[in-house]
């Protein structure tokens, strides 16, 4: 019970300190915040998973950090944030070097989006579906 407190409080101070750019150049400074993020997305937080996600994907270093954000983000997606499941769709319609891109799978994902809430997740839908009448 203890711990999961330290791992709110940290991930807390973590999502403040992220804002400040000086902490976040500092090496030791961004490992520490990587820390705080990764335990608490690992713990199954939805909003961490998203928020980790979106960075290991899109500033990760190297392929091993953008499987493991999307990991995080279809996470996410599947328990019900708007915002990481439309940027999977996003992923699966431009693919990736181990897997071709999926307009079917990218429906999947921007229709959980769309039921979310996001706004551009419909306009995304009706998109493909001017692509493929």
């Amino acid at each position: 019970m203890l711990w999961r407190i330290k791992a709110r409080a940290g991930y807390w101070l973590a999502r403040r300190l992220f804002h400040w750019s000086w902490f976040v150049r500092q090496p030791r400074g961004w490992a520490w915040l990587e820390g705080q993020f990764a335990r608490m997305a690992n713990l199954g937080d939805v909003s961490a998973q998203s928020f980790y996600g979106h960075i290991l994907t899109f500033r990760g270093q190297g392929l091993g950090a953008r499987e493991e954000g999307v990991r995080l983000l279809r996470l996410a997606a599947l328990a019900g944030d708007g915002k990481a499941a439309y940027q999977v769709g996003v992923i699966s319609l431009a693919g990736s070097t181990t897997k071709a891109p999926d307009p079917a799978e990218a429906a999947r994902w921007w229709t959980l989006a769309a039921k979310a809430g996001h706004p551009l997740a419909d306009i995304k839908l009706k998109g493909l579906d001017d692509q493929n009448p």
